[in-house]
């Protein structure tokens, strides 16, 4: 005889959100800390050019780029890395949400959560004009 599927109670799914999004944070910041520590280390000292604006490399326009970077030990590589798993906190919080309430069976919330889930992709990777 099989047991019945338990539902999560509203106070777990809160619980483990707010868990999910302290450790995100944290990681986040750890990662974005520690590329800041290595780039300010090797380039600290030198004075700043104010005169021209060098925005963005290209390779940071990617994921793929952004690993790369990361793998090869680049500093604002670490960083955009951890910027990226800023952003990608609240994502996971909305992707673990909806699953909740698949669990739960909350058809209301599940249609919600996956119009902001599908919005929240479609602002990533969308057409860019």
């Amino acid at each position: 005889m099989s047991q019945p599927k338990r539902r999560w109670s509203e106070h777990q799914v809160e619980q483990f959100i707010g868990n999910l999004l302290r450790f995100g944070v944290l990681v986040a910041t750890s990662v974005v800390l520690v590329g800041g520590v290595l780039y300010l280390i090797h380039y600290g000292t030198s004075p700043a050019n104010y005169q021209f604006f060098r925005g963005e490399p290209a390779d940071f326009n990617s994921l793929e780029g952004v690993e790369t970077a990361v793998l090869s030990g680049r500093r604002r590589g670490i960083i955009q890395f951890g910027l990226l798993l800023l952003i990608a906190t609240p994502i996971a919080r909305v992707i673990f949400s909806l699953f909740a309430f698949v669990r739960q069976r909350d058809l209301t919330y599940i249609i919600v959560t996956s119009i902001v889930l599908i919005e929240l992709i479609y602002s990533l990777v969308g057409e860019k004009s």
